[in-house]
């Protein structure tokens, strides 16, 4: 299995770098090939609905030369999508938002004249998430709107993992958060 990780958060060393650091770990234990894109790190530029991408219905076809292409051509390549975030105001990050906003009307070409294909259409995805609230009052909306997201797009949603941050004076990982978020992705490699 080969595992896209589209990383979220602006801080290498912050919170969802610790909690994926151990659910990268428990997939590549189980033999899947796991790659990291750094989005802080990527060119992504906001989509400006030109719908010039509805053009073709075999390629992404997006007209602004930034990052975005080559990143929905690993998305392509792989069986498992993971959306690593942090939680800010109850969504993801800003790259994030503006990759899937891109990914949503690149790869979906149902946005003219006629319908047409789901480019993805099949592929899994799931959510690690990581937020200051607790999980069901933090993450929620995302996970929600995630869902939808893969509707929407013929995706296949395999779940969320969430972890809240108790206090900026405590440390953020703990054996309970490693032990969880390990069962997470066992429980992901399960769906393959």
């Amino acid at each position: 299995m080969k595992a896209l990780v589209l990383m979220g958060s602006p801080r290498k060393n912050g919170n969802t770098a610790a909690l994926l650091a151990p659910f990268c770990e428990e997939l590549g234990k189980a033999g899947a090939e796991v790659e990291t894109v750094w989005l802080y790190d990527r060119d992504i530029r906001p989509c400006v609905a030109c719908r010039t991408c509805q053009k073709d219905w075999t390629v992404f076809g997006c007209v602004q030369q930034d990052d975005v292409q080559a990143i929905f051509s690993q998305a392509l390549s792989c069986d498992l999508l993971i959306l690593a975030t942090p939680i800010y105001s109850w969504y993801c990050t800003p790259p994030m938002k503006a990759l899937l906003d891109w990914l949503v009307y690149g790869v979906n070409k149902y946005y003219g004249a006629e319908k047409g294909p789901s480019l993805w259409e099949g592929k899994s995805l799931a959510l690690l998430q990581t937020c200051g609230y607790p999980p069901e009052k933090g993450c929620d909306l995302f996970a929600e709107g995630m869902r939808r997201y893969c509707r929407h797009s013929a995706l296949r949603y395999l779940g969320s993992h969430a972890e809240h941050h108790l206090g900026y004076d405590l440390p953020f990982m703990d054996s309970g958060k490693e032990k969880r978020t390990q069962a997470f992705a066992r429980e992901l490699l399960t769906a393959f």
